[in-house]
């Protein structure tokens, strides 16, 4: 049984194996056209493959590149209809889906999504900024941009270093100031973004 209180680490653990990154994420989804709609002609996320859903073949299963080569993939059937009301989730649910866009973009895609009439939130989450609405289901998705430019490497390493520093300050999450001291303590020369202020969604 794992150690719930084991410390954070960037270390790898002692385990039989280890990944090696995130391949794809895929979601049940409602029909091809608004799908494609919001994932492709809203969030700029190339259609890179259309199939048969081989489990299934009653349902189309639908591949979009997030940016990187990962892929983000969506089981459609065009007998489904969208549902635009807030999902909840349950234990082993999915809660939310995170996409990385560029700091400098960040007021763009704020007024890409007033204009496509897509509400979102704004909160500055102390390691990243980020901007939360719903796709065309109800599902959150969240669309972070790094405060600082940390090369992919190196992420792991900051934020666990940030957390040390966090601990050892007694505070409640991690903030700038903790960002900053484990860039310090890395050797990390990291350009901080000009973002939007905004709450930090702790308890506000």
């Amino acid at each position: 049984m794992a150690d719930t209180n084991s410390p954070v680490s960037a270390d790898a653990p002692d385990s039989p194996f280890r990944t090696t990154g995130t391949d794809h994420v895929t979601i049940w989804g409602s029909n091809a056209e608004d799908t494609i709609a919001f994932y492709r002609d809203l969030l700029g996320m190339p259609l890179v493959m259309r199939q048969p859903n081989l489990d299934d073949p009653s349902q189309t299963h639908l591949f979009f590149d997030t940016g990187d080569g990962r892929i983000l993939t969506v089981f459609v059937n065009d007998e489904r209809a969208s549902n635009h009301d807030r999902l909840r989730t349950q234990v082993g649910g999915v809660h939310h889906l995170s996409f990385s866009i560029a700091a400098a973009d960040f007021e763009g895609v704020m007024a890409a999504l007033d204009d496509a009439g897509h509400g979102y939130n704004v909160f500055d989450r102390g390691i990243f900024c980020s901007l939360y609405t719903q796709d065309n289901n109800g599902l959150i998705v969240e669309l972070a941009a790094d405060k600082y430019d940390i090369p992919d490497d190196r992420r792991g390493e900051v934020l666990a270093t940030a957390q040390r520093i966090r601990e050892a300050d007694g505070a409640d999450f991690a903030a700038d100031r903790h960002m900053e001291a484990a860039l310090d303590e890395l050797g990390i020369d990291a350009e901080p973004a000009d973002l939007p202020d905004a709450a930090t969604g702790a308890g506000v």
